[in-house]
């Protein structure tokens, strides 16, 4: 899918705009605090998704500054090209609740929005997957499989919720001892549930993994290699069925820890993934650089696998993805990134001089000023 024209207004720091995008690479550039985030803000709100600066709708709408209010309502609207025709989406958000139109069609919420825009998004908070702990590893996992398959977003609520439920009765068994006897109904429920998630994860990593190294490779030149793989919280089986089977088995063995806890130890809200450069830990010796490339790397081999699974590839976000990159791959993320449609931003004026092809859009003070690469 492409983008063919955004538009805002009272978005954030943007009055009135709207730019006209190209087909492959638009870098928008200019000074801190001048309004390059808030596009691709704008532009992620129409996957139906909440902002990933983690913002609140009631911050979107512009602050008049003299006053320190807010506007009271926001407004952003996109043309499209997806499914084999041109569309439109917007989106206007007033006092925090959200209401969408789609080919002018209107709806109640901003969640009809999901699965009409695919996006992926890079932001230097994404750098957290590789430098702290395993839940931003999952997150990844989650929610690039949410966009895939919209059903793993409902079995991961009923996975939680059930994880949920025998915690809570843990802690009654903590009190009540009697109690015990319960838990093996939602031992099997766990299981069940889990093992479809694990299933899932499994093959996720498994797809992604080629599209990461042949990603990470162009980055680098070839100088360096990735590797990642799934690291569950116990050796699952050969199917579904067999990884339930010895999950139960593996919380019955840990239960007596669980009651102490009043939490389940072990499960795939426990899971993790291990990432390699050049056959050592990314996160303990992988330099700024090369954490930022595994990371893009990664990203961009979402991109990749939502294409082949869905036959549209996404609209690619990389936000002050250029800093701490040496030319060689700044070049790569500028002149070799085809078939796509991708929104960069940047600081430096001197790195968009390297852009060979494309379109770039120069923003002071939430004015868009457009130039030919």
């Amino acid at each position: 899918m492409t983008v063919i024209r955004f538009a805002a207004q009272n978005f954030r720091n943007i009055a009135d705009e709207e730019i006209f995008p190209c087909e492959e690479v638009n870098v928008i550039y200019g000074g801190n605090a001048q309004g390059k985030t808030n596009l691709l803000e704008g532009l992620w709100l129409f996957t139906g998704g909440h902002s990933f600066r983690g913002a609140k709708d009631t911050e979107l709408p512009r602050l008049d500054k003299p006053t320190g209010k807010n506007s009271p309502s926001t407004t952003i609207e996109m043309d499209f090209f997806s499914e084999d025709r041109e569309q439109n989406a917007v989106l206007q958000i007033e006092s925090g609740r959200r209401t969408s139109w789609i080919n002018e069609v209107k709806k109640n919420s901003g969640s009809a929005l999901v699965g009409k825009v695919r996006a992926v998004i890079f932001s230097p908070e994404h750098l957290m997957l590789i430098k702290e702990g395993p839940p931003y590893r999952r997150k990844f996992i989650d929610t690039a499989l949410c966009q895939i398959k919209p059903s793993y977003a409902g079995l991961m609520v009923n996975y939680r919720k059930t994880v949920a439920q025998r915690n809570a009765l843990l802690k009654e068994i903590a009190k009540e001892p009697k109690m015990m006897g319960t838990v093996s109904v939602w031992d099997a429920r766990t299981a069940d549930l889990g093992a479809r998630v694990m299933e899932e994860r499994r093959q996720f990593i498994s797809n992604i993994e080629p599209f990461i190294q042949e990603t990470f490779q162009g980055i680098s030149k070839g100088r360096e290699s990735i590797h990642i793989s799934y690291v569950p919280s116990f050796q699952p089986g050969n199917s579904v069925q067999e990884t339930a089977a010895l999950f139960v088995k593996e919380l019955e063995r840990t239960v007596s820890s669980d009651v102490r806890s009043g939490f389940t130890i072990t499960g795939p809200h426990r899971d993790d993934i291990e990432i390699q450069i050049n056959g050592v830990s990314a996160r303990v010796y992988g330099s700024q650089g090369q954490q930022r490339s595994a990371v893009l790397a990664m990203k961009l081999a979402e991109a990749r696998i939502l294409e082949e699974c869905t036959g549209e590839a996404p609209i690619v976000l990389l936000d002050d993805v250029l800093s701490e990159l040496d030319k060689e791959r700044q070049d790569y993320l500028l002149n070799h990134l085809h078939d796509q449609q991708v929104f960069i931003t940047c600081c430096e004026p001197d790195t968009v001089d390297i852009m060979k092809t494309g379109m770039r859009f120069r923003v002071e003070s939430g004015i868009i000023y457009p130039e030919e690469a």
